[in-house]
């Protein structure tokens, strides 16, 4: 926007540099060239007057002329009679049948900018008639000027108009700059405000200064993160009432049945409680898994740098115990130790946890789990590789809705919760999270996240 408003602003001074200057340099240059007209004009007017007083002293006074110009001025004072012939003692002129001396000995003023022969140069050519008392023409007085002293009169008016127009657009710049920056201030600092709350933090406020419209924007934007914290503050407590709530009758009814299936004998007595604590264990699961769930969406935390190697080791060495009792393999291969994903604090720990848990579930036993970490442009990349029965196209599309449980992926204690808690977290971290089919036949799992 500070971009915008500047080359708006300095282009509006360039049409008003141009509006103004351009005329202005035109006007001179006329008036430049007509004061050399009139110039020689006078010289002409002057050197006729003497050439039509036929007498020594007008002679005299018409060589002094003609040899105090050219010595004065790059220029030179020509002299034709009306039979075309020399002038008493001057010398005859350069083209004596110049157009410029036919037009005046026929008794018109030529003025024209073109190449002078007497100068070998391009310039001024005026010639003009000299009529005695009773208006016959005796001669013709031919100035020739040329226009190098007047090229550089223009440069002069033109380079010092360019210079100062070029002058005046880098002020407009810098005035302009300063001024958007002012202007942009107000815009700057919401922005910011809305990056902290982008990141989690709802204590953000926007100072409301500037313009009317920013500070109701302001105001807007501050009332509208007061309510969000509001609400997220009461789901909060709402999760935490529901954990409380939830969590305690199923434990105390999942004791009960341990205790009833310890004093029975009866063998289908002990089968249906087994499959009752099963279903309470499968309960619990789900409540967690929708706890997890919520207390996801609803929790919004600074992304912070993370390190993959330390947290998918930190997270083999829970389970690795549950692989060793099949003989499952955990593998990690990784280009760069430093890598490091942005992620909140324990998310990407419950994301593996998750994963890794339905790698175990649908892996055969003594098969290896394979993960894969990697930058690609400005993304972390992690990769979960089972060697299980894989998912077709259609199912790994419908993973990762809630409740979803697809054959091969988990088992039948599932809650089909897992992929939907995966996707929320790295949702939430900004990331993407997909499946593919790996080349082993089994699953991979693409995890992405924004690189430290």
């Amino acid at each position: 926007m500070i971009r915008q408003l500047v080359a708006s602003y300095v282009l509006l001074v360039a049409v008003a540099v141009v509006a103004f200057t351009i005329p202005v340099a035109f006007l001179l240059t006329e008036q430049l060239y007509g004061e050399a007209e009139n110039s020689a004009r006078r010289e002409a007017e002057t050197a006729a007057l003497l050439l039509a007083t036929d007498d020594a002293p007008s002679r005299q006074a018409l060589a002094r002329l003609i040899d105090a110009y050219q010595r004065q001025t790059s220029g030179r004072v020509d002299v034709l009679s009306a039979e075309r012939t020399a002038v008493g003692s001057l010398p005859l002129p350069v083209a004596a049948d110049d157009p410029a001396f036919t037009a005046a000995l026929a008794g018109r003023e030529s003025v024209r900018w073109e190449y002078a022969p007497a100068l070998r140069a391009e310039g001024l050519v005026l010639a003009a008639p000299a009529r005695s008392a009773d208006g016959t023409i005796v001669g013709a007085i031919r100035i020739s000027h040329p226009s190098a002293p007047l090229d550089e009169g223009l440069w002069l008016i033109w380079g010092f108009r360019l210079v100062l127009a070029i002058a005046v657009l880098i002020v407009a710049a810098v005035l302009g700059v300063l001024l958007a920056r002012r202007l942009t201030r107000p815009l700057r600092d919401l922005n910011g405000m809305a990056s902290r709350l982008r990141d989690g933090d709802l204590t953000a406020r926007a100072e409301e200064t500037g313009p009317p419209e920013t500070r109701t924007l302001a105001s807007t934007l501050n009332t509208a993160t007061e309510t969000i914290d509001t609400l997220i503050g009461s789901q909060r407590a709402f999760i935490g009432d529901a954990s409380h709530q939830l969590r305690t009758p199923l434990t105390a009814l999942r004791l009960s049945l341990d205790n009833i299936a310890d004093g029975v004998d009866d063998p289908d007595v002990r089968e249906d409680v087994e499959h009752a604590t099963a279903e309470v264990v499968r309960m619990s699961r789900l409540v967690n898994g929708l706890l997890t769930l919520a207390r996801a969406e609803s929790t919004m935390s600074n992304l912070e740098p993370v390190r993959i190697v330390d947290v998918v080791t930190s997270r083999f060495g829970t389970w690795r115990a549950a692989a060793e009792e099949r003989g499952v393999t955990l593998q990690h291969h990784f280009a760069d130790p430093e890598l490091c994903a942005l992620s909140s604090p324990g998310h990407l720990e419950q994301v593996l946890d998750n994963v890794l848990s339905n790698a175990l579930e649908v892996s055969p036993d003594h098969a290896a789990i394979t993960v894969l970490s990697r930058r690609e442009s400005q993304q972390a990349v992690i990769e979960v590789i089972d060697r299980g029965p894989g998912m077709p196209a259609a199912d790994r599309q419908r993973a990762f809705d809630r409740f979803w449980r697809g054959a091969g992926l988990t088992g039948r204690s599932g809650s089909g919760m897992g992929l939907a808690i995966v996707k929320q977290l790295v949702s939430d971290d900004g990331g993407s999270v997909r499946l593919d089919a790996a080349n082993t036949g089994g699953l991979c799992v693409r995890i992405a996240l924004r690189a430290a």
